[in-house]
């Protein structure tokens, strides 16, 4: 299964990634596939014929919880001592990385920097982001970095709105948590089945959706106004609601992506792709939110 977010692709948890060889043909003697399982072939935590006592064995263990292996064999859960990424990893990674967007956005926000100075920040976040999408490999530093500048840029844009639409920087964060919360319990409840055609239909909507905000911004530009009237109006609305049920969408596929991570036992290190995805998924949704409130406020 292959993820992917608003606005990067990200090799991680992916059947034709490559990332460190999971999901690569079966190796003679080597483990046994489990089908269905994107990290099987290559996983160095799946069962040998020369480990008998392995709990991560293939066949019907593989789909088991890190707790009922651990009550059936003694064996420790995943996590540290086993180099395969566990919820907590996701969560503490997540964290971080959305602890540095609000941090630098409360820096951006408390300094009163320029516009100019927020155009440059999100400019570099930008270059970052594409970098992390295109190696092979999560780079904490990268992300990390990636958080730092897009939180620069989002403090000053929030204060931009906050200065003509006060309250509504507030407004878009308080929706963006709800948005969270409802996409993860519809997820959670299997309302929202995220399958090959769930994703094929997101994607094609946020390519068609991206396109035409890049068109509205050149007549912008060149023509003044708003462009063709997409940030403005009843049409400004229809398309602020459709980018927020877009993001919600690339959420509900970052979690079937952590939930697939941590079921196949991906690396460790992968929790760092988790939450750079989820960052760009929360920080899709909260821009929407702000022009979706001041279309409304005024």
């Amino acid at each position: 299964m292959r993820s992917s977010n608003p606005v990067f692709s990200r090799r991680g948890f992916s059947r034709s990634g490559g990332y460190a060889g999971f999901g690569a043909a079966q190796q003679a003697g080597g483990p046994a596939a489990v089908q269905g399982n994107p990290y099987a072939g290559t996983n160095p935590y799946a069962q040998t014929q020369a480990a008998p006592t392995n709990p991560y064995a293939a066949g019907g263990q593989q789909n088991l919880t890190p707790e009922q292996l651990q009550q059936m064999y003694g064996a420790p859960p995943a996590g540290q001592q086993t180099g395969r990424m566990t919820m907590d990893d996701v969560v503490m990674r997540t964290g971080m990385t959305l602890g540095t967007v609000v941090v630098a956005a409360a820096v951006a926000w408390i300094a009163h920097l320029p516009i100019g100075a927020g155009i440059g920040a999100a400019l570099v976040a930008m270059v970052l982001g594409l970098v992390q999408a295109f190696k092979r490999t999560p780079s904490p530093a990268l992300i990390l970095g990636y958080a730092a500048f897009e939180g620069l840029f989002l403090g000053v844009i929030s204060q931009v709105y906050n200065e003509r639409w006060a309250g509504a920087p507030m407004q878009a964060v308080l929706g963006t948590m709800a948005v969270f919360i409802g996409v993860l319990a519809a997820y959670k409840t299997r309302l929202i089945r995220v399958n090959a055609r769930f994703q094929r239909f997101v994607l094609a909507a946020a390519i068609g959706f991206i396109l035409l905000m890049a068109v509205n911004l050149l007549f912008a530009a060149f023509g003044g106004g708003d462009g063709l009237g997409f940030r403005s109006g009843g049409l400004g609305i229809a398309f602020g609601i459709i980018g927020v049920v877009l993001g919600a969408a690339f959420l509900a596929m970052d979690f079937k992506q952590v939930e697939d991570g941590v079921r196949y036992g991906a690396p460790r290190e992968e929790s760092w792709l988790a939450a750079f995805g989820l960052t760009l998924s929360l920080v899709w949704i909260y821009l929407e939110l702000l022009r979706l409130i001041s279309i409304f406020r005024d």
